[in-house]
């Protein structure tokens, strides 16, 4: 099965805007990889492990000060 890749559609298309990462339900695990690169590497992670992820993001977990 070939995966869809998506990203959110608060992206823009342009610029800085476009600087995201693309999520993809895989077999078991959840692929994530840079928008700007798709053939190079990506991350696959277990649902439960992506969910942790992405709660940290919207915590604030990994802003930079």
């Amino acid at each position: 099965m070939t995966p869809v890749w998506r990203k959110s559609t608060y992206s823009g298309t342009g610029g800085s805007q476009s600087d995201c990462v693309e999520v993809a339900a895989l077999a078991r695990n959840i692929g994530v990889r840079d928008s700007k690169n798709p053939e190079g590497p990506g991350v696959a992670l277990p649902p439960q492990t992506f969910r942790d992820l992405v709660g940290a993001i919207k915590r604030g977990d990994y802003d930079v000060p």
